[in-house]
């Protein structure tokens, strides 16, 4: 398990195991965000699978599953409401932790600097550099940094 700390409360991972839940759950953290749609994994690591262990763990758990193409404003926001109303830590996973942290970046774009998201992200393991152009472009649109 390669749990990945972007904030203090928002970590990321790549697909986790059903069997992971308990540790996860020891490490503090409250919530589970898949974001890893069924479609990429064999029915023992979909959603139903993951949700069912994280529950019987105490975890809350949520499903926004993300792709390229459902990397949509209302599915960035949703997600960051999901970390915020969270009643504490949360880890979202998908393949790799790419996912989870780049709708991470987005949720950010607009209320931080851009070359502190970067930073943020890449302190965490992911070189998301080349994010910059749409995240400024997120920030211009919302009139923020």
């Amino acid at each position: 398990m390669d749990i990945r700390q972007i904030t203090p409360t928002y970590f990321v991972a790549p697909q986790l195991d059903p069997a992971d839940m308990p540790d996860v759950a020891a490490a503090g953290i409250t919530t589970i965000i898949c974001n890893r749609p069924d479609e990429e994994v064999p029915p023992p690591f979909q959603a139903d699978a993951m949700e069912d262990a994280a529950r019987a763990a105490g975890l809350g758990f949520v499903r926004l599953p993300l792709t390229h193409q459902a990397m949509t404003p209302p599915n960035v926001a949703a997600q960051k409401e999901h970390a915020t109303l969270a009643d504490g830590p949360v880890l979202a996973y998908c393949a790799s932790g790419t996912r989870s942290t780049v709708v991470w970046c987005f949720g950010q774009a607009g209320e931080m600097a851009t070359d502190d998201i970067l930073a943020t992200a890449r302190a965490g393991g992911y070189d998301l550099e080349n994010l910059r152009p749409t995240l400024e472009a997120i920030a211009q649109a919302k009139g923020g940094a």
